[in-house]
Formats: structure tokens, sequence, C-alpha cells
């Protein structure tokens, strides 16, 4: 990843366009669910990252054995077959087994070179009994997109503001999720949070509709600046929704309130 600072971020690539997908989820129908994105991804067109809902091609499901893919399996492949089209990054987690045959709740990174990068949820959700039937990642990742550092992260991991923290900097906090209506609250004061703790742009992407067991997701995708002010809201809409984010922005307000300058130092273990 180009270790870049934010002034030569602002001038090398001074804006980042960002497609959110917040759409309606097919309960355990992956065939159905990548036929819906195929429809999709066509007004995605023009964005540099394009990010899809948590677990994209099944719903937020505890059936890992019987819903995995392999690590280079069909979703994989699709991925990578939009990201060419679209010269963009695509990404949205799916279930995988991965190559020790443990089950992941896995972010994928689909690169329009070809390359393929990912990042597994860390934080799985008790309540749903998730940490039953995946094993939990163990890496912070940041990605470059046209210079631009984003930290993925997936639904509950916005809970934890420590694994959120990055001491390399982070210019985009990227979360993907299938977050219910019953907290939406919660999704909506968390985010700012993320974004004004870390003095970075954030962008979230959830699902609409009701899944197989009853649940509602009410959306909320949306994209918010360093001030935790909202850029873009979806609400409860079905659709592809555009915005760009401006690094210059970004650096003058880091260079005026250096906030992250008297942060804390701390390791993970």
């Amino acid at each position: 990843m180009p270790n870049l600072t934010q002034a030569t971020l602002a001038e090398q690539a001074p804006e980042l366009r960002i497609a959110l997908v917040q759409t309606q989820l097919a309960w355990h129908d992956r065939e159905a669910n990548l036929e819906h994105f195929d429809t999709l991804l066509e007004q995605a067109q023009g964005a540099d990252l394009v990010v899809l809902p948590e677990m994209f091609t099944t719903g937020f499901s505890m059936e890992s054995a019987s819903l995995c893919e392999p690590e280079n399996g069909v979703t994989h492949d699709w991925l990578l077959a939009w990201a060419g089209k679209l010269d963009a990054v695509v990404t949205g987690s799916v279930i995988v087994q991965a190559a020790d045959g443990s089950y992941r709740n896995r972010l994928l990174w689909a690169c329009p070179d070809g390359r393929m990068l990912h990042y597994d949820k860390r934080h799985l959700f008790r309540m749903a009994g998730e940490h039953e039937h995946y094993s939990a990642g163990e890496q912070q990742v940041v990605f470059a997109v046209k210079g631009w550092r984003v930290r993925p992260l997936i639904c509950y991991d916005l809970r934890f503001p420590v694994w959120s923290r990055d001491a390399e900097g982070t210019d985009l906090l990227l979360y993907t999720a299938n977050w219910p209506g019953a907290r939406r609250m919660h999704w909506n004061r968390l985010l700012p949070a993320r974004a004004i703790e870390n003095l970075c742009y954030v962008a979230a992407v959830n699902r609409v509709g009701t899944d197989g067991k009853g649940f509602a997701y009410t959306g909320d995708s949306q994209l918010l600046d360093f001030q935790g002010e909202t850029l873009l809201c979806a609400g409860e809409a079905d659709g592809v929704f555009h915005a760009s984010l401006n690094a210059q922005a970004l650096h003058a307000y880091r260079s005026k309130f250096p906030a992250h300058l008297d942060a804390d130092e701390f390791e993970l273990r």
C-alpha cells in the first residue's frame, strides 16, 4: 500500500467516488442474489469503490457449513468480473470456508487489476450465535483505493472503537452490515462517533427488507464526513447511491484540528 501523506493524497487523488448498494437479499439463495446484483451494479458505473452488504449472497445466516463457498468460489470470480467491468474495487462479505477448514464471515476486496484481498470479521455477534458457527478474524487491514487508505470492517465491529483505530492513519472507515431495524438508533449514533474520533470519512452499507427469520432491516446506508456530518443517507430506499469524498477537505481539517496527535498509544493483542 502506498505510504502517502495527506498532502500527497490531496494532490494525487483529490476525490474518491463511492457507490453504496442498499437492497433486499434473497434468503439462502446465492444465484438469485447474484442475478439481482447484476442488475444493480450497472448503476455503479463511474465509482472507484462499490460496496455491497454483509453476507450479500445469503442474508445473515448461521448455516455456515451448508452455505459456505471455497476461498476461490463462485462469488470470488463474480466479484473480480465486476471489478474489471467497472474498473473499480467491488467489496462485500460472504460465507467462506478457509483453507484451514474454518468458516469465516469474510469481506472480499476485488480489485480491477485481478487481485483479491480480504478481511475476516473480528467481532462475532454472539446474540445470534455467530461465534458458534464462525471463526473470528485476527488481523486489522488497510487497503488502498486510488491512494486513499480504507479500513474495512463488518457490522458488529462497529460497536468496538479500539478495533477501528489505526495508528498509521485511515482516510475512510468502511462498514458493511446486516444491521436490524430494532437497533437502528445504535447504528445512526455509533457511525458519527467513529468518524469524529478517528478524524476520517465513514461509509456504511446496510440492507433493507426482511430475512428468512423474520428480522426487518431499515437500511440507513450512509456517508459521513470527518466531523460526523451526513453527506448521504439512503434511508429505507432500495438502490445504488453515489457520492464523492474530498481529500483536500480531510487534510485541511486534520491540519486545523490535529486531535490524533494526542491519542493514547496502545497495542492490540
